[in-house]
């Protein structure tokens, strides 16, 4: 899955949630605190949408305890990493890991600016 923008800045704030405490549930308030503090400023509703998606696509989990909704990520970071890498090089290498390599060493300028 190739993630947009909005949705790699909320599933990095859950991974660093959970990699300080696996245990913790992650509320949709916790996110955007979490991103208030990374300078991310995004409405609540905005982030309540985004999460349902990554529900909907598979990226989250869902559950109900109380009145509240919390969240779980089903994909760890490195896996998440390795499909997107995956999904870009069959996208645009036809799956040529190593044309994808040569490709960025020969255009970093471009690739990292």
């Amino acid at each position: 899955m190739i993630y947009g923008v909005l949705e790699i800045e909320i599933m990095n704030a859950i991974w660093d949630m959970q990699e300080q405490n696996e245990d913790r549930n992650i509320a949709i308030s916790d996110v955007v605190d979490m991103l208030k503090e990374n300078n991310v400023f995004r409405a609540y509703t905005t982030i309540k949408t985004v999460m349902d998606r990554l529900v909907s696509k598979g990226i989250l989990a869902r559950f109900k305890s109380g009145k509240k909704f919390f969240y779980t990520t089903t994909v760890s970071r490195i896996e998440a990493k390795r499909n997107t890498i995956n999904e870009v090089s069959n996208q645009f290498f036809n799956g040529d890991f190593e044309e994808m390599i040569r490709f960025i060493e020969q255009n970093q300028e471009v690739v990292f600016a």
